[in-house]
């Protein structure tokens, strides 16, 4: 049964709210420290620690798994520090990471990645031409609404794309509205997250036109890939969303929020542009048929 925590804000239809939650101190003051308590806190009490040891650490063997199965161009959505889009870098792949903190862009350009300050629901370079979509340290949470968020990399990646998610280790479908916590009376501004274990991800995938075609955990951690399933004429419907209203973008959060388009972060206003820095040929470019997923 899925919980449903605090309606999100209401927000002016076409206007995405701003982000705040992760840029208040106790986000940015962990990612420049390199070490926690960060937590998710529920307005129940319940927490969800962070583990912001290992993201601001260099890949571990769980990491290495995802990063064996990018392909091509990669973008690395809610990328925190930059260890995967620093990595990938590294490996040769043209790879960008996007987060609506500046202080994870900032970290993630002092490694060597390619970063920009933007919401996955805002434009992004290379629209329709990412082969490789990463939702890691859970990410696939991004907005409250994982249809929202699944729905809308139907538009950002191409036709022969793949999704790597990284799932809760258990039966879980949730959303909640939640509130960045550093243990030591710090708050953030409320947002909605979700969580969900790999048979929530199925069902999520199923109506937005994608499917599961590979499970794996390494070190307690749970991992899928998903693979645009062929079109029918009803695999484009949609099924009910979480929090917000999947026509349009979600709330805040990690690499959801409407953080400036331009000069929030240290290479927002000097990011080529799609022509100048291109993963892979337009929709309709050589691409084949336009994919019915959604977005």
């Amino acid at each position: 049964m899925r919980r449903h925590g605090a309606p999100a804000e209401a927000v002016a239809p076409g206007c995405l709210p701003r982000p705040a939650a992760w840029r208040e101190d106790p986000y940015a003051d962990a990612l420049d420290s390199g070490q926690g308590p960060l937590f998710l806190r529920r307005s129940d009490g319940w927490l969800l620690p962070l583990d912001v040891e290992r993201w601001c650490a260099a890949p571990d063997a769980a990491d290495q798994s995802v990063l064996a199965r990018c392909r091509g161009a990669v973008l690395d959505i809610g990328c925190g520090p930059g260890r995967l889009a620093a990595a990938l870098a590294a490996r040769g792949h043209r790879a960008l990471g996007i987060d609506v903190s500046p202080a994870a862009v900032a970290r993630t350009e002092r490694l060597g990645g390619l970063a920009l300050c933007r919401s996955v629901f805002e434009p992004l370079p290379g629209e329709g031409r990412w082969d490789t979509a990463l939702l890691i340290d859970g990410n696939i949470g991004i907005g409250g609404d994982p249809t929202a968020l699944l729905g809308r990399l139907g538009s950002v990646t191409g036709p022969a794309a793949r999704v790597i998610a990284e799932c809760v280790p258990v039966d879980v479908d949730e959303c909640c509205e939640v509130r960045l916590d550093n243990g030591s009376g710090a708050l953030g501004e409320p947002f909605t997250w979700a969580r969900l274990g790999a048979r929530a991800l199925h069902e999520h995938a199923r109506v937005t036109g994608w499917h599961v075609t590979e499970e794996w955990s390494v070190a307690g951690r749970v991992f899928a890939e998903l693979s645009r399933r062929p079109q029918t004429p009803s695999s484009g419907a949609r099924g009910p969303g979480c929090c917000p209203d999947p026509g349009r973008a979600p709330g805040s959060g990690p690499g959801s929020g409407s953080g400036p388009r331009s000069g929030s972060g240290p290479r927002s206003a000097a990011f080529p542009v799609p022509g100048a820095w291109s993963p892979g040929p337009r929709r309709g470019e050589g691409c084949g048929p336009e994919p019915g997923s959604g977005g």
